[in-house]
């Protein structure tokens, strides 16, 4: 248990925690992003979606792998730009 559920309610965690779900040590979930930080392997890479140590699949169910509307190259490219609209000057400082 990490503070990260430091927010939800009693039911609410106890809902989660009735889900099939395989939970992980603070460890373990820290696994992929320190990889993904630290790998020579990765280094320049940028754009991907990682899990569990790999490249996550495309996914095939709600709790595992991408959505494959996360890979799309031209909704990334219209987020960017709604973003950089909605900040607008704020960029500049």
């Amino acid at each position: 248990m990490t503070n990260l559920a430091r927010h939800m309610d009693a039911a609410t965690l106890e809902g989660l925690r009735s889900l099939p779900l395989v939970w992980k040590t603070p460890e373990q979930g820290a696994a992929t992003s320190v990889l993904v930080a630290t790998s020579p392997l990765l280094a320049g890479i940028g754009g991907r979606y990682f899990e569990d140590c790999n490249e996550a699949e495309v996914a095939s169910d709600s709790f595992n792998g991408v959505a494959a509307y996360a890979l799309d190259p031209q909704s990334a490219e219209r987020l960017w730009e709604v973003s950089v609209e909605m900040l607008g000057d704020d960029l500049a400082a």
